[in-house]
C-alpha cells in the first residue's frame, strides 16, 4: 500500500526541511494526488518496469510511480530533498523497491539498475538536455513520459513542417517516436508557475538509426540546419561542409533538394545527409 502526498503534506515537508522552491532549479511540485495518478497512467506502465525519475523533489510523483512500477530509481541533485525522500518512501511506501542517486542528472552515467522507462516532472531549464542525455546514456529505456513546459512539449512532439519543429524534435526523433499526452493545469503546482505544462509520451525506436559516430554527425547536421531557420540547407550547412558548394554536393548525394530548409526534413533525411558526408 502506497500513501500519496497531498498539498498540505508537501508544504509541511518543505517547511520542515527549510526548502523554498527556486526558479533556478526549476522546482514546481505537483500537489494533487489525482494528477499524480493521471501522470502515472499516461506513462503506460505494466508493473514490470524499473523506472528512472529525474528530480523527484519531495517525492509526490515518486510515490505514484512506486504504486505502479516494480522499482523506482530517483536522481536528485538537492541534498536536503534527497535525504528527505528516502524517509518519505520508507514511511509511505514500505516494502517497495526504491533506489536513490544523489547527483546532477546531466552528469549521471551509471544507475544501480538498468531502467526500462523514464518518467519525470522535468525542471523547465534543463528539460531537453537531460532527456536526451538519459536516452543516450541508458539504451535500456524503451519508453517514457515527461512533464515539461507546454512550449517545450510541443517542440519535442513536433513533426516536419510544423512551425515549432526544430532541434529538440529532430534529436528526440533519433531515439524515439513522441506524442503529446495531455495538458496539466497550473493550479496543481506549488508554487504556481507562470507557464502552462504538458505531457510528452515517447516509445523507443525498434532499431537504432546508427552508430554513436553517426549520431554525433547527424546531430551536427541538425544543429547547423536550424541555426538560421530562414536559410536554405545549401547555405545553412556551408560551415559544416566546408563551403556552400560542398554542402550542395553532400545534399545531392543524400537525395535532398539543396533549396529545402531544415524544418522540412525528417530524422531519416538528416541521417542520410550525415551518411553522405561520411562517405
Amino acid at each position: 500500500m502506497v500513501e500519496l502526498l497531498g498539498a498540505a503534506d508537501i508544504r509541511a515537508l518543505a517547511q520542515s526541511l527549510g526548502v523554498v522552491p527556486t526558479k533556478k532549479l526549476g522546482q514546481n511540485f505537483v500537489t494533487d494526488p489525482n494528477t499524480i495518478r493521471r501522470i502515472v497512467q499516461a506513462a503506460k506502465l505494466d508493473g514490470s518496469e524499473t523506472v528512472v525519475e529525474i528530480g523527484p523533489g519531495l517525492g509526490s510523483l515518486t510515490l505514484g510511480l512506486l504504486e505502479q512500477a516494480k522499482s523506482v530509481i530517483a536522481v536528485e541533485i538537492d541534498n536536503k530533498m534527497a535525504a528527505a525522500i528516502e524517509q518519505t518512501v520508507q514511511k509511505r511506501a514500505q516494502g517497495k523497491s526504491f533506489h536513490l542517486v544523489s547527483a546532477d542528472a546531466l552528469k549521471v552515467t551509471e544507475l544501480p539498475l538498468a531502467p526500462d522507462a523514464l518518467v519525470a516532472n522535468l525542471p523547465y531549464n534543463i528539460s531537453v538536455p537531460v532527456l536526451l542525455h538519459f536516452l543516450e546514456q541508458f539504451p535500456s529505456i524503451h519508453s517514457g513520459l515527461v512533464l515539461v513546459q507546454a512550449e517545450v512539449a510541443h517542440r519535442l512532439a513536433a513533426v516536419p513542417g510544423s512551425k515549432v519543429y526544430g532541434v529538440p524534435s529532430a534529436k528526440l526523433a533519433w531515439y524515439a517516436n513522441a506524442n503529446l499526452a495531455g495538458n496539466i493545469g497550473r493550479n496543481i503546482f506549488w508554487p504556481v508557475p507562470n507557464v502552462d505544462s504538458a505531457l510528452v509520451y515517447f516509445v523507443k525506436r525498434e532499431f537504432a538509426l546508427g552508430s554513436e559516430e553517426l549520431r554525433l554527425e547527424t546531430f551536427a547536421v541538425i544543429d547547423n540546419a536550424f541555426a538560421q531557420r530562414r536559410k536554405t540547407l545549401r547555405q545553412a550547412l556551408a560551415e559544416w561542409a566546408g563551403s556552400a558548394a560542398n554542402a550542395e554536393e553532400v545534399l545531392v548525394r543524400a537525395g535532398i533538394e539543396p533549396t529545402k530548409r531544415g524544418e522540412a526534413l525528417t530524422i531519416l533525411d538528416f541521417v542520410a545527409i550525415a551518411k553522405a558526408r561520411q562517405g
